[in-house]
């Protein structure tokens, strides 16, 4: 098998150690990569929803293994991406808003204390991703969905020329918002009355076609949704009939939730498909599949809680998200780990079962934890979020962060980190820290800052000096 040498290895800023090629061989999984967007913690029928209906995603959870405390690097789109994609946070990747069209700060309706850094519109090429790791295990690799860590190229979301997927290690990619409502443009389609029957997804189609395809190679599929982000826009009238007879009369933003109900089982539908595909090209056995979600979910469709919190801030409504791993013999079926795992050690855990060990990377290995559940590091997980949000409307906004209280809020320039059941919050404008016990308070609603000084004063200590050596940008006063 043809590896890149260790020194060109070195030069694209990973040191590594290769398993012998013949062991590598008998060891190498396919890797199935589905990434959503917007689906919160609690919003699948395995993770506890009231009315979601979710079958196929529960069913790759009962083959494989749910985590309870898994983590998005960010509570924001670009930045969350960015991060599983390096393997690095987003305060070392200095990556932690979302791209735009142009140069430039942000531009609030109102004056702010702080003055957030200047946007960060490219992944950088010289970061190296998953698919150019694997790509030096002569994976083959392929993309297909939402990108998002490039600035906007010809139209919202679009692939860049110089800096899209195919100038960051994937062999295939196709640009293609499928049957998102991105895709509709001023034609949405008809109403869809017959149960059962959704429309075709063009971008869900490539995959499942790349899938059946016979593959020489290992190959490395990341299929990134863009389901369920707004705009929550459904054609399925069988969909929301179900859940108008579904969701109680007396629930908050019925409405909304209703439609947002049925998005979220056309994700499932759409997840559905792609791992029939898998199973029909034989192909199940020797693959890892992972899914998860890149932050958590929109406050104004979904209910985040028991999570305080939601997308745009570090409260676990924002950052917690649901992760299943599935591979036949490797991981344990109908399996829980409630160890805090985080997007950022994706890489290396797809590297590891692939053969490769690296360093120079945030993340770690989670593969451990495929045979043994209660396999828990010491460790501290980081979020760095120097913004304000939301950009627009910020003066209206929510004061107040909640649970479930379906608001926009004001996110304020804020850090985090967790290590172990405690989890430690400092906010820029007034320095102000939050410490709250998960393991009895999920919902952070009892700050122990003052009654824990010890705890509070090593985590903020702990988290000064990782974000220092991380050279993590970090707001500055308003001129």
């Amino acid at each position: 098998m043809n590896v890149l040498p260790f020194f060109l290895l070195l030069t694209i800023g990973l040191v590594v150690a290769p398993a012998a090629a013949e062991d590598r061989a008998t060891r190498q999984p396919n890797i199935l990569f589905i990434l959503v967007d917007d689906l919160a913690w609690a919003d699948l029928g395995c993770y506890g929803h009231p009315w979601h209906q979710t079958p196929h995603i529960d069913q790759l959870a009962q083959q494989g293994m749910r985590f309870t405390n898994a983590y998005a690097p960010a509570p924001i789109c670009s930045a969350s991406r960015a991060s599983i994609l390096t393997g690095k946070t987003t305060a070392r990747l200095n990556f932690e808003f979302v791209t735009k069209n142009e140069p430039g700060r942000q531009n609030l309706d109102m004056k702010t204390q702080l003055q957030a850094p200047p946007f960060t519109l490219n992944l950088p090429l010289k970061e190296t991703t998953i698919a150019e790791c694997l790509e030096s295990l002569a994976y083959e690799t392929a993309f297909f969905g939402k990108w998002h860590v490039n600035t906007h190229h010809e139209h919202y979301l679009g692939w860049s020329p110089t800096h899209g997927p195919r100038q960051q290690g994937f062999e295939v990619a196709v640009e293609d918002f499928g049957s998102h409502p991105y895709s509709w443009g001023k034609k949405p389609p008809k109403t869809i009355e017959k149960p059962n029957e959704f429309l075709p997804d063009s971008m869900v189609n490539r995959a499942t076609e790349f899938l059946r395809q016979k593959h020489d190679r290992p190959f490395f599929l990341m299929v990134s949704q863009f389901f369920v982000h707004t705009p929550v826009r459904t054609p399925y009238r069988w969909l929301t009939d179900k859940y108008e007879r579904l969701i109680p009369a007396d629930s908050p933003i019925r409405n909304k939730r209703i439609r947002y109900a049925a998005f979220v089982e056309t994700l499932d539908h759409y997840v559905g498909e792609v791992l029939d595909a898998l199973d029909q090209s034989g192909q199940r056995y020797q693959t890892l599949v992972v899914f998860i979600s890149d932050n958590g979910g929109h406050p104004e469709q979904t209910a985040n809680g028991p999570l305080r919190g939601s997308k745009w801030n570090l409260y676990e409504g924002g950052i917690r998200v649901p992760m299943i791993a599935s591979w036949t013999n490797h991981v344990e079926p109908a399996s829980t780990c409630e160890t805090a795992v985080v997007g950022y050690d994706l890489l290396p855990t797809f590297a590891d079962v692939a053969g490769l060990k690296i360093n120079n990377v945030d993340g770690i290995s989670f593969a451990p934890s495929f045979g043994n559940p209660e396999w828990n590091p010491d460790r501290e997980l980081i979020w760095h979020f120097p913004y304000y949000h939301p950009e627009r409307g910020f003066a209206k906004a929510q004061t107040e962060i909640g649970v479930s209280d379906f608001a926009v809020s004001r996110t304020l320039p804020q850090s985090a980190i967790r290590r172990g059941k405690h989890k430690l919050l400092t906010f820029y404008e007034d320095d102000r820290i939050e410490l709250y016990d998960l393991s009895s308070d999920i919902s952070e609603q009892h700050d122990l800052s003052q009654s824990k000084p010890k705890i509070t004063m090593d985590l903020k200590e702990k988290l000064d000096r990782q974000l220092s050596n991380m050279n993590a940008r970090f707001p500055t006063p308003t001129p």
